[in-house]
């Protein structure tokens, strides 16, 4: 099922059928080979295809935008709040060093085809190198990778700051977080 050729069903299978990919396990990972960034729209997981790049959310959306043309049922698209630190992401040592923060409860997509979860955020993303760090897991839709998944990721850092009596204020993590990101988008 997910081998088999596909459909010229809807604009993105179309699309990844002109770039000379033919099936979804294909175009799995024809967009996990694609660089990290953002696109012009974060909320606009299409664009993956058209700028060929993408973060997160918006190549997990765009591959599960792709399911649903193909009619792939066994293909869900989730939300999971992980610890992303400098253990996972060795990029970040130094950042989450320098403002002496352990880690940062990160919003992450993840899709999960069948009972097993992958990660195609980037070459190298493995879904078994956070599955230790997950603090909460959530089915969402590709609609959702915008206001909602920021909002929803707003509330759980303000929740956990007050929980764990952190002196930093929301907007000031929100910063470090911030600085995270575009340390991985370098």
């Amino acid at each position: 099922m997910l081998n088999s050729v596909l459909e010229k069903k809807g604009i993105l299978s179309k699309r990844l059928l002109e770039l000379e990919v033919f099936t979804f396990l294909e175009a799995v990972q024809f967009v996990k080979n694609l660089p990290y960034g953002r696109t012009a729209d974060r909320a606009n997981p299409d664009l993956v295809l058209k700028e060929l790049k993408g973060t997160c959310s918006t190549k997990h959306a765009v591959l599960k935008k792709v399911a649903i043309e193909q009619e792939l049922s066994n293909v869900k698209l989730y939300l999971c709040m992980f610890k992303m630190s400098g253990s996972n992401i060795p990029l970040l040592a130094n950042v989450l060093d320098k403002h002496q923060v352990a880690y940062v409860p990160e919003a992450h997509c993840v899709l999960q085809i069948d009972n097993n979860f992958i990660d195609v955020t980037n070459a190298t993303s493995n879904y078994d190198n956070l599955i230790n760090d997950v603090l909460e897991l959530i089915e969402i839709q590709p609609e959702q990778i915008g206001s909602f998944k920021v909002a929803y990721h707003q509330a759980y850092l303000k929740k956990w700051l007050k929980g764990t009596n952190s002196e930093y204020l929301f907007e000031e993590f929100w910063d470090i977080r911030e600085e995270c990101i575009a340390t991985l988008c370098e």
